[in-house]
């Protein structure tokens, strides 16, 4: 392209100078321009000349000398700032993202505010209402008795929605911190240089393994108390030594006694850290989620998100529900894991409308604590789907006692994280 101009201005300035000295010649040598006519005088008329590599006549070359003449100045100046501009556009196309285009939200070119706040309030009912429906189906399953807990139906479902569970981790959670946090919008120092999002979702599974143990430490020290309480006040009961088995149970922890009553409320409490814990990790990743949407001003992201959150809410919610079932709380409580639940990714929607003004995705600390909680659930929901969720079922007496059981719980498994996979696709 470059080449192209200056061959064209290199023909210009040759015209111009051809022009110039015919002019100079007629001027100062009438005779020799005469002759030099006359020699000339037998090119027919109608042969053309070349001017630029385009083809014309000696009239319009004629029209040219003149034109050129008198704008030459100018055709020079438009051509050189043409020259410029092209060369900066090629080095806009060929080069890094500039930090322009950092510092203010990306409109895109479906940029339609009304049409994305309508759509951001369709989204905050009906996804209010597939989270509210996911919660709910597993703590109203005791009225049919082919879906209480235990029944052969409730395992494989409680399966699937594991599956659900894991794949939000690792297909939805951790792929969007890495991306928050190598984004080059952010400093290559320390950004780039440390893989901060492998960092904080390691400690974050670390920092669950340690809530998860010195809560069920904490709980086995206060029974072992109690019962030498006991012991010392009835001297006629002689004490139990505490069996230090490293067996799986049914929560897959060592117990007291897995039949007897003190068996029954460690898999209770241990059932209720997990429901808790679980619940904890889904709420960061449901706010941040909502709050990307509510931000967003483009439609056609909008629209597919919405759908793809609904079943996203409708699934996460089985398998939330389902631990919140196995931790046998009250209603009262059954009924506030639920609301919060099913109304954070809401409120986050919400919450990104209300800053949609001064909230930018791509801004440094937007992406950096964003970023740093994806990581932090990502490695919490990890670490409960393959520990507390599906190593305790699959570990545990009722799936080791049927291979046929197990087979049908690891396709249930594959067929939860199979569809949360692909529809990372769209959410």
């Amino acid at each position: 392209m470059f080449q192209q101009y200056f061959i064209q201005l290199k023909s210009y300035g040759h015209q111009l100078r051809q022009s110039q000295l015919r002019r100079r010649q007629h001027e100062t040598h009438p005779l020799a321009v005469i002759t030099r006519n006359h020699s000339i005088s037998s090119t027919p008329i109608s042969t053309p000349s070349k001017l630029g590599g385009a083809i014309i006549s000696p009239k319009a070359a004629a029209r040219f000398d003149k034109n050129m003449t008198s704008h030459f100045p100018t055709t020079i100046s438009f051509l050189f700032v043409l020259l410029l501009s092209n060369s900066a556009s090629a080095a806009n196309d060929t080069g890094p993202a500039t930090p322009s285009e950092c510092d203010a939200a990306s409109l895109g070119e479906c940029y339609n505010k009304p049409e994305a706040l309508r759509l951001k309030l369709i989204a905050i009912g009906t996804i209010l209402v597939a989270s509210m429906i996911g919660v709910c189906l597993p703590l109203f399953s005791r009225a049919l008795p082919a879906l209480r807990p235990d029944r052969n139906l409730f395992v494989i479902v409680k399966a699937f929605a594991s599956g659900v569970i894991l794949a939000t981790g690792y297909m939805h959670v951790l792929p969007d911190s890495f991306e928050n946090l190598s984004s080059p919008c952010l400093p290559k120092n320390p950004w780039s240089k440390f893989p901060f999002t492998a960092f904080v979702a390691m400690l974050s599974a670390i920092f669950t393994l340690m809530v998860d143990s010195l809560m069920l430490t904490f709980y086995n020290r206060r029974k072992v108390s109690k019962a030498t309480v006991m012991d010392h006040e009835s001297p006629i009961h002689e004490m139990v030594p505490v069996p230090h088995g490293h067996g799986h149970g049914h929560c897959g922890v060592p117990q007291l006694d897995a039949d007897g009553k003190d068996g029954q409320e460690a898999v209770l409490l241990r059932n209720r850290i997990i429901a808790q814990v679980l619940e904890m990790g889904i709420i960061v990743h449901s706010v941040v989620i909502g709050l990307s949407m509510g931000a967003s001003q483009n439609p056609c992201t909008i629209r597919p998100l919405v759908a793809a959150l609904c079943f996203h809410q409708l699934f996460e919610g089985m398998g939330l529900g389902g631990c919140i079932l196995q931790a046998e709380y009250g209603t009262k409580m059954k009924a506030i894991l639920a609301f919060f639940f099913a109304t954070t990714t809401p409120f986050g929607v919400a919450l990104g409308i209300g800053l949609s003004n001064v909230y930018r995705d791509n801004s440094p600390t937007a992406l950096i604590v964003v970023g740093l909680l994806n990581a932090s659930s990502a490695g919490l929901l990890n670490y409960m789907a393959l520990v507390d969720l599906l190593a305790t079922d699959f570990m545990g007496p009722k799936l080791q006692g049927s291979v046929k059981l197990q087979l049908w719980a690891y396709l249930a498994v594959l067929l939860g994280s199979g569809g949360m996979s692909l529809m990372a696709k769209w959410a």
